[in-house]
């Protein structure tokens, strides 16, 4: 059986190098700016050369980049930084990583709700079959991800019956997730990882819950949650807002 001590000790340790991912010189917290690129071939603040793109190729005056749609490449930038270069809905866009962030600079950690055995729960999976596909709005405007459904997970807190839809990440799953804390002391929304699940019981974690990108800055294009994807009761639990 689980103790209180040993559900701290755990999450201590998954927290501090949780923080130390979001410490890398080129980071979540390395953004500075995000440049949407056309057909006309412009200057950038911080980008050296002359970038534009035809909707299929991104040019930066002498070289030619492709990237997939929600993919990413990074090439060297002015000194140090780093120029990453995405695909969003069809849009291309130039992303800046500078080392020498404010927001990285002077990070301190991510706040976070005390750990509670209150907010571990089981839950009842039910997949989809065959998995669904999911479209969802993006973090910016007239930005949407197409994501993969593979089930719905139920389960009851502080009295009453919640249902969520998990979705496919990398070769675990995620739940995006609202709750009424959103905007308060939690981002506008999280995310809660999970291993991919079969049918029964799960375990859900809720002091595990984390912001996403664009919980940590403006320049984030992440998925928000259906809007089905919302618990009823306040989680107070998992990282409160950062900023």
């Amino acid at each position: 059986m689980t103790t209180v001590e040993d559900l701290t000790a755990d999450w201590v340790r998954w927290h501090a190098a949780r923080e130390e991912a979001l410490r890398a010189p080129h980071g979540w917290l390395s953004l500075t700016a995000l440049h949407w690129l056309d057909a006309t071939p412009r200057a950038f603040p911080g980008v050296p050369g002359e970038w534009s793109t035809d909707g299929e190729v991104v040019r930066d005056g002498v070289r030619e980049h492709v990237v997939a749609e929600a993919g990413s490449l990074l090439v060297d930038g002015e000194g140090d930084t780093k120029v990453e270069i995405i695909l969003r809905t069809g849009r291309h866009g130039l992303r800046v990583r500078d080392p020498h962030a404010p927001d990285l600079v002077g990070f301190t950690g991510v706040p976070a709700f005390d750990v509670s055995p209150d907010w571990v729960v089981r839950a009842d999976f039910q997949p989809y079959d065959p998995p669904r596909p999911s479209k969802v709005d993006g973090a910016l405007p007239g930005l949407e991800h197409h994501l993969t459904a593979l089930g719905a997970v139920r389960f009851t807190l502080a009295g009453r019956p919640q249902e969520l839809v998990v979705h496919a990440q990398g070769d675990g799953a995620q739940i995006l997730f609202h709750d009424p804390t959103n905007g308060d002391t939690t981002a506008d929304w999280r995310v809660l990882s999970v291993p991919a699940p079969t049918a029964g019981e799960v375990v859900l974690d809720f002091n595990r819950a984390i912001n996403l990108p664009a919980g940590l800055s403006p320049y984030g294009t992440c998925p928000k949650p259906l809007p089905e994807n919302t618990v009823t009761v306040p989680v107070e639990a998992g990282e409160r807002r950062f900023r």
